[in-house]
């Protein structure tokens, strides 16, 4: 079998199994089982793959078709313009999310040497320590693979992160941050079966917000406060329906001032910045 004809093969039974851009993902999937790059594809497509390659590729495409996302095949994930290690055992990085980093960047421009930390960093807090060399990062998760993921990309990326297991503060040294930044778990637990296949393949841990999707804005809104130097900020990434409730949570501590909310390429509100304060 040809390149040309496998991609027309692995084409027809991702679309026979209704999965999006079947195009992109069968190319990707090729380029990925080959380790060779798009450009070779067109180059070479009626070069013959070996019994191997021919196995692996289609050994591939099942385990899309199964739902496990393309990211944890290929185990790549560009964001923030930086490659991104991910497995089973962590969110595969969102465009989304990039709000939420943009905004922390441009606040630690206007410090002096921050203390920022990404609490459930997940795949880890490569982006703020890339693009804010003058902040000191800290990142933490309670999952230990989720750490293990977050350290390879540390390595990979060249960036200095100092990591923490915990249990959002529960285990957290007694340092004042100038930045807390999350993205947690904000999926209410009975919309999960109702997510896409693919995300429901993604580590439950980092989707379940709890049965109102809220619990842990809750906690890092009640807790960040005895972390936090004066006027140091917490900056939150939400689902698109939750900006009111958490602002009201935010609000219900009387601890916090100047709370501002910012909307994703998609026109839903997907961040919240606030501010400790009288």
């Amino acid at each position: 079998m040809t390149i040309r004809e496998a991609l027309r093969k692995a084409v027809y039974k991702l679309k026979d199994a209704k999965i999006e851009k079947p195009i992109l993902k069968a190319r990707i999937l090729l380029q990925y089982t080959l380790k060779k790059p798009r450009k070779y594809l067109i180059i070479y497509d009626q070069k013959k793959l070996s019994k191997n390659q021919e196995e692996k590729y289609q050994e591939n495409i099942e385990k899309l078709i199964k739902g496990i996302p393309l990211q944890h095949i290929t185990h790549s994930q560009e964001f923030m313009k930086m490659d991104f290690y991910v497995n089973e055992d962590v969110l595969i990085p969102r465009p989304d999310t990039e709000i939420l980093v943009e905004e922390v960047i441009k606040i630690t421009k206007r410090l002096n040497r921050p203390n920022v930390l990404d609490l459930c960093t997940g795949s880890g807090a490569m982006s703020v320590a890339k693009y804010a060399p003058n902040a000191q990062v800290y990142a933490s998760d309670i999952s230990s693979k989720a750490l293990d993921v977050a350290k390879k990309n540390a390595k990979l990326n060249k960036v200095k992160i100092n990591f923490i297991e915990s249990n959002l503060f529960k285990n957290m040294p007694k340092i004042k941050f100038d930045i807390i930044v999350s993205n947690p778990p904000y999926i209410r637990k009975y919309d999960i079966p109702n997510l896409d296949k693919e995300v429901q393949n993604e580590p439950v841990i980092a989707l379940d917000g709890g049965i109102d999707g809220l619990k842990y804005y809750r906690e890092i809104a009640h807790d960040a406060f005895d972390y936090l130097k004066y006027n140091g900020y917490l900056c939150l990434e939400i689902g698109y329906d939750q900006k009111e409730d958490v602002i009201d949570i935010i609000e219900n501590e009387k601890k916090y001032i100047n709370t501002y909310s910012k909307k994703d390429l998609y026109d839903n509100d997907r961040i919240i910045v606030t501010r400790v304060g009288d």
